[in-house]
């Protein structure tokens, strides 16, 4: 089999992977398109089969959805205009939040940032405005989207757009909602799956489920504009 007929048929095999990604991003996000997800989805995927590599004891599909979903992150951000010194307060504060992280093992919460350095949950809302901006202790990204930084600090870097998006995305929920939240949408988790691993009934896992959804309508709702 040529290289280019086994590019094409890895390809083939992880579209509906990238399909299933934007479907659950735009639950999140549902003022985006689907088709614009989808597409800055396919990028993110091509980049994933052309760069694997299968020495780094990963699976290309757990590769894969990492750049998709990064891909599709960076869509949305592009179609969201934020002023410069708002990016650049952030920026800054996540250059030192991800220092941290990599000295001591765990990531400083956005209330430790803010006695760090005042002024930094302002300029997170601004810069993510139309998002669900109530900022609490952030949560790992699932397991699918967590631990490369902790076991290879040098990744912080390649990850920190994408990480920084998702925390401002999810941090506004309930801690039983955030679980719920990064286990069903990206760790491609069943409710019946979640309700066992949180040891809940499936009628609870899908009241939660609801719950954080209506949460994050409601948190985008009353973002700062």
């Amino acid at each position: 089999m040529s290289e280019d007929r086994e590019r094409d048929d890895r390809v083939e095999e992880l579209l509906p992977l990238a399909r299933r990604l934007a479907r659950r991003l735009k639950r999140l996000v549902p003022h985006f398109d689907l088709d614009d997800l989808m597409s800055d989805g396919c990028v993110g995927l091509l980049r994933a089969v052309d760069s694997f590599d299968p020495n780094r004891g990963t699976k290309l599909e757990e590769y894969a959805r990492r750049l998709i979903v990064g891909a599709m992150l960076n869509g949305v951000r592009r179609m969201d205009p934020v002023s410069e010194r708002a990016r650049r307060i952030v920026r800054d504060g996540e250059n030192e939040r991800y220092a941290i992280a990599a000295q001591r093992g765990d990531l400083p919460s956005t209330n430790e940032m803010e006695r760090r350095r005042p002024g930094y949950r302002r300029a997170v809302a601004a810069a993510y405005r139309g998002q669900p901006l109530s900022l609490d202790a952030p949560l790992p990204i699932g397991e699918s989207l967590a631990g490369d930084w902790r076991d290879d600090p040098a990744r912080i870097v390649e990850r920190r757009g994408e990480r920084r998006y998702l925390d401002a995305l999810i941090d506004g929920l309930h801690p039983r909602q955030r679980q719920i939240v990064l286990l069903h949408y990206f760790n491609e988790t069943s409710l019946r799956t979640v309700s066992k691993r949180l040891a809940i009934s499936p009628q609870r896992a899908s009241q939660l489920h609801l719950s954080a959804i209506a949460h994050l309508k409601r948190l985008a709702a009353s973002a700062p504009r």
